[in-house]
């Protein structure tokens, strides 16, 4: 018997998992990524069992919080791709430092799933890294980035600069501009 697709879930199942979503942006948003999953699942009104069953690490619960986020970003590395190489990916990086640095809880998610090697692109670090790539590439085509300069370098200085100015974007945007001046040629 052939099925056309996944099974839906039940509406209880729906309802739980929206609510421990929910429940946890606002927490992180609070707390930071660190925060308790026994708090999670009782702010959300389930038990602990139900929240293990929905997120089976506090990785998964994270990509999940945090992947509107990220998808937004990631269509906006589409958009600059399309326009000035030059510009391109210093704008890139301007905002995702930005975003992060404004999102409580972001760097420490995309930090994360750094290491996640069974499906690097879907992970939320898996599309902001494409994303610099991409940009990065063409940004070298046009020499107007180091040629020593690894995706990984920008990516870990985004991240460094995203925890220490977490809160405070201009913090962030002064710091990421005096950085980005050692990757020009």
């Amino acid at each position: 018997m052939a099925t056309s697709g996944p099974r839906p879930q039940r509406a209880d199942w729906q309802r739980n998992h929206e609510q421990l979503v929910a429940t946890a942006t606002k927490l992180i948003a609070r707390s930071g990524a660190q925060v308790s999953f026994e708090e999670v699942a009782r702010r959300a009104g389930v038990g602990s069992a139900t929240l293990h069953r929905h997120f089976p690490s506090r990785r998964a619960l994270l990509e999940e919080v945090f992947h509107d986020v990220v998808e937004r970003l990631r269509r906006r590395g589409d958009e600059l791709s399309a326009g000035d190489p030059r510009t391109g990916l210093f704008t890139w990086l301007e905002e995702l430092t930005i975003s992060a640095a404004e999102t409580r809880g972001l760097t420490v998610a995309l930090e994360a799933c750094a290491d996640d090697v069974a499906s690097p692109g879907d992970s939320c670090h898996g599309m902001v890294r494409e994303a610099t790539v991409s940009l990065m590439d063409r940004a070298l085509a046009v020499d107007a980035l180091r040629p020593e300069v690894a995706p990984d370098d920008l990516l870990t200085l985004v991240t460094a600069i995203s925890l220490v100015a977490e809160g405070d974007s201009a913090a962030a945007r002064r710091l990421l501009r005096l950085a980005l001046d050692g990757v020009r040629p």
